[in-house]
C-alpha cells in the first residue's frame, strides 16, 4: 500500500513538472522550477517543503545542513530539481 501511495506522489510531480516544462520552457534557474513546481504541488494539495536541511555528523563534527532537499513531498518522495539548456548524450539512458 506504500508504494502505491509513493508511486501516486510521483505520478503527480510528474506531471506537474511536464506541464511546468510546457509552459516556461528550457533554460531557467532551478530555483524557479522548484518554486513552481512547489506551488502547483501545494494545489493539487500535496504537502510540499523547498529547501529541507538534512543534518548529517562526521567523526565529531554535527552539520545542523549537511545537505538540503530541494523538494520533499508528503514525507514521503524527495525529488532534485535539475535544470539545462541542451541535452548531452549523458542524459539519454543506456540499454
Amino acid at each position: 500500500m506504500e508504494q502505491k501511495i509513493e508511486n501516486q506522489i510521483c505520478t503527480a510531480i510528474l506531471d506537474q513538472a511536464f506541464k511546468i516544462h510546457t509552459e516556461l520552457g528550457p533554460g531557467l534557474l532551478e530555483s524557479v522550477y522548484e518554486k513552481c513546481l512547489q506551488y502547483e504541488l501545494l494545489q493539487a494539495g500535496y504537502d510540499a517543503q523547498v529547501q529541507v536541511p538534512v543534518p548529517m555528523n562526521y567523526k565529531s563534527i554535527h552539520f545542523e545542513a549537511g545537505f538540503r532537499i530541494d523538494l520533499l513531498v508528503n514525507n514521503k518522495v524527495l525529488v532534485e530539481i535539475k535544470s539545462t539548456e541542451n541535452l548531452a548524450p549523458v542524459h539519454f539512458a543506456r540499454h
